[in-house]
């Protein structure tokens, strides 16, 4: 294991709070701020639109940030798009997809809503989406997936971890289904990227996506979005920077990334990003997932051995624990945990209504745990939510 408080060191907030809402946004170390920083205050210029030295040192480092992500995720490099967030990522997919009248694609009942609302909104162009409930603790059988293939199936769109139940789902048998039936497939991995080994190479999805200010670290305003095939794919915004040529008559886009790109990007968060992926690079990917694993499970457990406690996912989940006290509020229990002992969670829906629907409750309170939480941070929410009990 790495030491977790020599890497709290990197994160200042964390001498204030008890911050565990890694699931909707994780603190980015001081690395990467100054790594931005340094953008403002020594090279600040435009991204590939100038000879002048600020310009090329930004696209320089911007592009240095490219590599160090691909190879993260072991990607190549012209299939690496930066985006604004995950959801952009999903966007860009289902837009820029040449759909037909008829064709079918498969979600699940588990997808954060920016997994969920573009594929819904293709049934205004004809087509047919088709949503598989999962079993009572979020995961998804590949079976009722594989069951629900038809000759119309153009594309499966799936999360890696679940934001709600914590739930990882067969993402390698699923993915294999897919290839089989040679339907496309889409993971979400807004969840799992930096938190579990993920290797695009090996697992071979055709699109990918997942932000850059969760597991990865990074600033928010920041994604990645993977495009097996980019020539397949239409970019959803035109405009300076994706043009290799402009006429008063046509023009002729450059290659990706580039055509997906329009516009100036976010560059100082590409550079952050790109070093909050070292950062993660330097700690391990698989020592984060045994801490954060090891963190959740125990939160799990205590929480569940509670009267009045209920706790929602399966015993095998990622850092992510949502639960709720009976008789209480979601929002009410979140309150009391942060204004009394400083603790951060997230409540209500997270995004993922029909996911909360099908537990039945209008809302849960949500643990997250990121790489830097400890122990004692665990035994602190236990006892505070034990006290809490004691209100009901």
């Amino acid at each position: 294991m790495y030491d977790v408080l020599a890497v709290r060191e990197d994160f200042p907030v964390l001498s204030e709070v008890i911050y565990l809402d890694n699931a909707a946004t994780t603190q980015t170390p001081k690395q990467a701020v100054s790594a931005m920083l340094d953008y403002f205050y020594k090279y600040a210029a435009n991204h590939g639109r100038g000879a002048h030295r600020l310009a090329r040192e930004t696209t320089n480092r911007y592009e240095d940030a490219r590599e160090i992500v691909a190879s993260f995720l072991n990607m190549g490099v012209e299939n690496t798009i930066f985006t604004k967030n995950a959801t952009e990522g999903i966007n860009i997919v289902s837009r820029g997809f040449p759909w037909k009248k008829g064709d079918h694609v498969i979600v699940t009942l588990v997808e954060h809503h920016s997994n969920l609302l573009p594929w819904m909104r293709l049934k205004e162009v004809g087509v047919d989406v088709t949503v598989v409930t999962p079993d009572i603790q979020g995961v998804v059988d590949p079976d009722d997936i594989s069951s629900s293939i038809n000759e119309n199936t153009r594309l499966i769109a799936v999360n890696h971890v679940s934001n709600v139940f914590g739930s990882i789902q067969n993402i390698e048998k699923i993915a294999s289904i897919a290839r089989a039936h040679g339907v496309r497939i889409l993971v979400d991995g807004s969840q799992s990227a930096g938190n579990l080994p993920i290797d695009i190479g090996s697992l071979d999805p055709d699109f990918f996506v997942c932000p850059g200010h969760k597991g990865l670290l990074g600033p928010q305003g920041t994604g990645v979005l993977y495009i097996k095939e980019p020539e397949g794919i239409e970019p959803a915004f035109l405009g300076g920077g994706m043009v290799s040529s402009v006429t008063a008559e046509d023009f002729r886009m450059e290659p990706s990334p580039a055509k997906f790109e329009a516009g100036t990007p976010n560059i100082p968060g590409v550079i952050g990003l790109g070093r909050a992926v070292e950062y993660v690079t330097e700690i391990g990917v698989d020592k984060i997932e045994e801490h954060e694993t090891s963190l959740a499970k125990e939160a799990a457990s205590s929480l569940a051995e509670m009267d009045g406690v209920e706790v929602y996912g399966p015993e095998n989940r990622a850092g992510v624990v949502s639960f709720n006290v009976t008789g209480m509020n979601a929002h009410d229990v979140a309150m009391i945990l942060d204004q009394t002992r400083g603790i951060c969670v997230r409540s209500g829906y997270h995004c993922a209504m029909p996911g909360i629907g099908h537990l039945g409750v209008n809302g849960t309170v949500r643990a997250s745990f990121g790489l830097y939480n400890t122990e004692d941070e665990v035994e602190t929410l236990v006892s505070t939510v034990s006290d809490i009990t004691s209100l009901v």
